[in-house]
């Protein structure tokens, strides 16, 4: 399958190597030669400088015989402009990032004027990420599956937990619930495990199962709902926006941003009349004990900057804050803030990243697409891909103890109904079922891939 990018931008260049990951033929167009240039030396890409929203250009790059073109540069009109040249030259799929909030009331009209498959926003991503980690605090990250029937949670076990040595197996006993624990970082090692597998101190685990089971194994086992009322923003950028008209809306939360743009303090105080808008640098350690800060329930520090974010966060640790969120743009730093006790780390491009994967394999699947849903986990080292059951898939109403499914994989929640249902050996999938799977070592756009060869 042939790609073209266009922008060589962070989350262009993340594209690109993901995609460049699972076999895909790349193209980049941007007009930075340098950064063409590293992109090529690094990745196994081709690279075009130019316009990329230029008719020569894109036919140079090849766009007229591409199967998808992905617009990701810093501009949404740009973005929106270069997916109408692709699909005067014939492409059928375009993906465009638009980022700007003027632009979601409007968002399906422009999809349509400008014939766009698919449509990306990884700051409003990014902010419905932690706006889920706020309203359940022990919980370090959340995805969702089966329109929020099935949950993913990321969650650290601490020293005193009761489950510390315990067996995968004696859970569901233990605590009285049916959650399944499908995928553990252990000190930088990803692992699929079995039942067998003994949980340690200072393992985070991905549990899946309803909201209801989920919050009662976590009670059972000490980890209570903290409630969530004062938070304080650092940065009041597009996430900062984004996530603050969504906890506005709860009744009780208080928010207090502090933002060292004036004439962006100026905009959010229109835009947000019910939060506290401080003109100030929220680096400066000073100012945030100042405003209140070991006050307050949450801390988000969501400047551009990943040093400050880091520093502020280490602070608001110190402080005792009881929730800490933090975003970066590199993945680097992810594994990095997480060993420092730092509770939530967000980065916005793993998120665009994981929506655009999502859509690509669904176009690569010969019989149509039968994924549903797919989130990156574990720093991006393993991955939960919902899938639809269909009439192609092989293997039905077989019991699953009788399959022969391939290594670091495990099938984690079968959705038949409307029930979520944890499965066991003699459970089996049927037509229609909603299946998902984790795993680490694998790149499935089929449900069937998750069968060994024979």
């Amino acid at each position: 399958m042939n790609i073209v990018i266009v922008g060589d931008g962070k989350v262009g260049y993340t594209l690109a190597d993901q995609l460049c990951r699972e076999g895909y033929n790349i193209t980049v167009i941007d007009k930075n030669a340098d950064a063409l240039m590293h992109t090529q030396e690094t990745l196994d890409v081709m690279g075009v400088q130019g316009n990329g929203a230029s008719i020569a250009v894109q036919t140079e790059a090849g766009v007229p015989d591409c199967d998808v073109l992905i617009a990701a540069t810093s501009a949404d009109e740009m973005n929106m402009l270069c997916c109408l040249t692709a699909k005067n030259l014939g492409v059928q799929h375009t993906i465009a990032r638009i980022r700007n909030p003027e632009y979601m009331s409007q968002l399906q009209t422009l999809k349509e004027q400008f014939g766009l498959s698919m449509t990306v926003n990884p700051e409003l991503e990014a902010a419905r990420e932690i706006a889920r980690v706020i309203k359940f605090s022990p919980a370090l990250k959340i995805d969702t599956f089966s329109k929020g029937r099935v949950e993913l949670i990321e969650f650290k076990i601490s020293e005193e937990s009761p489950i510390v040595g315990k067996m995968l197996k004696e859970l569901p006993a233990a605590t009285n619930t049916q959650i399944l624990i499908c995928a553990v970082d252990r000190n930088g090692e990803v692992i699929i495990p079995g039942g067998d597998f003994q949980l340690m101190q200072g393992d985070h685990i991905h549990i899946t199962g309803t909201t209801r089971d989920i919050t009662k194994f976590l009670r059972s086992i000490g980890e209570n709902q903290v409630p969530i009322r004062t938070i304080m923003i650092v940065g009041g950028g597009r996430i900062g926006y984004y996530l603050s008209n969504m906890l506005l809306e709860e009744r009780g939360i208080a928010i207090k941003i502090i933002e060292k743009d004036r004439e962006r303090c100026d905009e959010l105080c229109e835009l947000l009349p019910r939060a506290t808008i401080i003109h100030g640098d929220g680096s400066d350690i000073e100012l945030l004990e100042s405003e209140g800060m070991e006050q307050m329930d949450a801390f988000i520090a969501l400047t551009g900057m990943d040093e400050e974010n880091l520093i502020m966060s280490m602070v608001a640790g110190h402080k005792g804050i009881p929730k800490i969120v933090t975003k970066t743009g590199r993945f680097k730093y992810m594994a990095l803030i997480a060993r420092m006790g730092i509770d939530t780390v967000v980065n916005p491009k793993s998120t665009t990243t994981s929506q655009i994967v999502q859509y690509v394999r669904a176009m690569r699947n010969a019989e149509g697409s039968n994924i549903k849903t797919l989130h990156k986990i574990l720093d991006g080292n393993a991955e939960a891909v919902e899938f639809a059951a269909t009439e192609t898939t092989r293997n039905l109403d077989i019991p699953l103890k009788n399959l022969r499914l391939k290594k670091n994989l495990l099938i984690a929640v079968i959705v038949r109904g409307g029930k979520v249902i944890i499965p066991h050996g003699q459970d089996v999938i049927q037509k229609d079922d909603s299946v998902i799977v984790v795993t680490s070592a694998h790149h499935l756009s089929d449900l069937n891939d998750i069968y060994r060869e024979l």
